[in-house]
Parts: structure tokens; C-alpha cells; sequence
């Protein structure tokens, strides 16, 4: 399909400002995988995004020689999303090892990926995590779980899910529960299980990877795409009408085609006036530490006792993240614990990771603790969106809480997004000619 190309002046008249093409709310994603799609079509887009850098929740920040991203995320290779619309090979992935370390009865156990390496079965059998049962349990969810993983497929509960499958007590309690709960943020795992098989087909297609220089890599990679001055960072948006935008500063910005609300989940709900889902939290403890507590996997809270549910060494796995010499460890927990106390909540993680690790724990330093109340959106059955949709007065809604909650389902809502704005400019020119 050939190019776009919409013909249209740019001036400014009191406070009303004709600014171009469309007008995409917030640089989280979405918005920037939407605006990078919309320029490649030859149409004028800008970016208005509330605070002061690109990529919403997907950010990293440097603190003391440390690279800490904007609470603990990981990147699945198997996204097809990811694939088709990121250089991976630019972000300079860097790998977990497949499996998990589960803390569990008083004792670390190691668990490989029985679809990645099969030698690793034997290990977790000797382990005592795990019986000939999980086996036939992992080969059977493999074999069902892509037409399940349809928009068609039937729905229950990611726990209903995976006690149907026929895992054993042990297995789904002490391993699948604490690492499905760090993906969804849910430790009763009522997401739907639709979500879930998708999930374990993008985990078993591929690694879980992070960007050698932290994940805000992607954030900034889809915004080098874009055009100087496309993005206006530090400028809120206060209401949205017919192809126009006001300002919180009232100024008033004006689009010949669409605006694109993209922004996060309650702010999209706001300005596009519908009922916001319910929210998942996320928090996460970052500290220094001389020497690394584990390797390359992701430790996993097998007792299921928290605060913390799963603990991951980010200089292990790629060695940017801390300075020459130390350490980053990323601890993360479900939801706000302690309702936001730090005190209490450093003393339960301290307590907790020293058990875990031993008393070397004490010397480890608190650089940063992340709470991020809307980390996702709530996903029950039955609650999974279709994608990006217009509203009304060529206003298009779009960001993850359109899809799933995920860096994937974000670049999709983008996409979506994008390809109804060009949709809609087809259909006037062609209403026109």
C-alpha cells in the first residue's frame, strides 16, 4: 500500500493551534508504536505525553551507577508483536537461564525449563518438585494450548486452568502459582485462561530477555523513530472533543485527521469517559549488593509467605545494570504490601531474602523502592479486549488496556491504532474522489 500524504496548513490562531495530521495522547508504547506507524505513512503526527520522558511504565533510570527500570519487567522473546515491530537484535538482549530457583521448605531447589531442556527433568524429579504426572501435565497443556489461546476459545481461571490440566499440588502451588503471579500480579491467578496459555506458548517459543542497557532501550528505540519536536513531553491533557485537544495550560491543539488517546489505563478512561478496570499493583526493592546472591534465574517465593514473591540478580544476567564490582538485585513484589509502609515493608523483604540467601543480606543497600499502583489492568474471563476501537468525533482509543497487559499487547493496541487512523483516511479520499 502506497503511502499517505494529507495536504494541510499549520498556524496558529489566539489558542487554537492547527498542529498536523493526528494527535496520539501519550508516549507510552502504544502511543509510540502508533506515531512511529503513522510517519512512516507520510502523515504529521504529534505526541503529547504528561511527563517528562517517552515509554510510560517501560523507562529505566540511572541511580548511583545503577540502571533500574521503572519496576521489575522482562521481555519475551516468543512476543509476535515484540518481533514484528522492534529491532531485537539492536536492543542487545541479554538472557535469563530458562527454569527457576524455588525457595521452598526451607531449602533452595533448581528447576530447568522441561521444554527448553528436557535433560533438566531428572534434577527437578531428585529435587522433589515435580512427579511423572507434570510430565504428561507440561506435554499435554503444550499440545492444547493454542487453539485454547484463540479469541474463540472457551474461558475459566488461570487456577482452573492449571488444576484441569493435571499438575500435581506441589508443582502448581510452588512453582507455576508464584511465577504466574509475577507475570499477571495476581497471586490467586484469576486471570483468564486464555491469558495464561498464551503466555506459556511466548514463554516456551523463546528467552526471557532485558536490553543490556535496561528496558526503557525499547521506549527510546521506538521514539528515535520519530521526527525532532514530534513528542511535547510535560504537557497534560485535560479534555479531548472533535479532532482537538485542550491543554491543562488551555491551550487548544487541533488535528485534520484523529486523536489517538493512548495514555495509561485510568487517564485513556478518563478523557475517553468509560468506566476504568480494576487495577494490579506491582512493587519493587532494588538494592546493592557486593557480590551476587544467585545466578542467571529468576528465584521464585515457593512457601508463598512474601512480601516478595520472585527475585531476579539484574547484573547476572546483563552487566550494565550495576557499576564494576556490585551487584542489582531486583526484588519484586505482588501489589502494595504493608499499604505503602516503607519501614515495614524493608524490614518483611530484609527478613525474608536473609532466610533465602543468609546473613550477607545485611549488607545490601535499599537504592530505590518502585510502587506502581496501575502495573496492569485486571484481566478476568471475559474481560479481554479486541483491540483498539473508535470512539467517537475520529477519536481513537488504544494502549494495553485495550489488549492484554503486556509489553506485547501494548505494541499491538499501537498498531491497531494506527491502522484505523489510515483506515479512515482511505475511506475520505476515496468518499472524496
Amino acid at each position: 500500500m502506497s503511502p499517505v500524504f494529507i495536504s494541510h496548513q499549520t498556524h496558529t490562531h489566539g489558542k487554537l493551534v492547527f498542529m498536523g495530521d493526528v494527535i496520539v495522547i501519550g508516549a507510552g508504547l502504544s502511543g509510540l508504536r502508533c506515531a512511529g506507524l503513522l510517519v512512516e505513512r507520510g502523515l504529521e503526527v504529534v505526541l503529547v505525553e504528561a511527563s517528562d520522558g517517552v515509554g510510560g511504565r517501560v523507562r529505566t533510570d540511572a541511580v548511583d551507577g545503577f540502571l533500574l527500570d521503572r519496576g521489575f519487567q522482562v521481555l519475551f522473546e516468543g512476543y509476535p508483536e515484540a518481533q514484528r515491530a522492534l529491532d531485537l537484535e539492536a536492543l542487545d538482549l541479554r538472557a535469563f537461564l530458562p527454569g527457576a530457583d524455588i525457595w521452598w521448605d526451607g531449602r533452595m531447589r533448581t528447576i530447568g525449563h522441561p521444554l527448553r531442556d528436557p535433560r533438566s527433568l531428572p534434577d527437578a524429579l531428585r529435587a522433589g518438585l515435580g512427579k511423572p504426572r507434570d510430565i504428561r501435565a507440561a506435554a499435554k497443556w503444550l499440545r492444547d494450548a493454542r487453539p485454547l489461546a484463540t479469541a474463540t476459545a472457551s474461558e475459566m481461571t488461570a487456577d482452573e486452568r492449571l488444576r484441569a490440566l493435571g499438575f500435581s499440588e506441589d508443582v502448581r502451588e510452588h512453582l507455576l502459582r508464584p511465577l504466574y503471579a509475577g507475570v499477571f500480579l495476581d497471586r490467586e491467578l484469576g486471570v483468564s485462561s486464555r491469558l495464561l496459555d498464551q503466555v506459556f506458548l511466548q514463554m516456551a517459543a523463546g528467552r526471557t530477555v532485558v536490553p543490556a542497557r535496561g528496558m526503557g532501550a525499547i521506549s527510546e528505540q521506538l521514539a528515535a523513530r520519530l521526527p525532532a519536536g514530534a513528542i511535547r513531553l510535560n504537557e497534560r491533557v485535560a479534555k479531548v472533543g472533535k479532532r482537538s485537544v485542550t491543554l491543562d495550560s488551555g491551550e487548544k491543539l487541533r488535528a485534520e485527521i484523529a486523536v489517538v488517546i493512548a495514555a495509561g489505563t485510568v487517564d485513556t478512561c478518563t478523557l475517553a469517559g468509560v468506566e476504568a478496570p480494576a487495577p494490579r499493583g506491582s512493587t519493587c526493592l532494588w538494592f546493592d549488593a557486593p557480590e551476587a546472591p544467585a545466578g542467571r534465574r529468576i528465584v521464585l517465593d515457593g512457601d508463598g509467605v512474601g512480601p516478595v514473591n520472585n527475585v531476579a540478580v539484574m547484573s547476572a544476567v546483563a552487566p550494565a545494570y550495576a557499576p564494576s564490582g556490585r551487584s542489582l538485585v531486583a526484588a519484586s513484589c505482588i501489589g502494595i504490601p504493608f499499604a505503602g509502609d516503607d519501614a515495614a515493608l524493608t524490614s518483611a523483604a530484609y527478613a525474608q531474602l536473609t532466610g533465602w540467601f543468609g546473613r550477607h543480606v545485611d549488607t545490601w543497600r535499599l537504592l530505590r523502592t518502585d510502587r506502581i499502583a496501575w502495573a496492569q489492568h485486571a484481566q478476568p474471563p471475559g474481560s479481554l479486549s479486541t483491540g483498539a476501537h473508535w470512539l467517537r468525533d475520529s477519536v481513537v482509543v488504544s494502549g494495553d488496556g485495550t489488549e492484554n497487559a503486556s509489553i506485547d499487547g501494548a505494541l499491538r493496541a499501537g498498531r491497531r491504532a494506527a491502522d484505523l487512523v489510515l483506515a479512515g483516511v482511505v475511506s475520505q479520499q476515496s468518499a472524496v474522489s
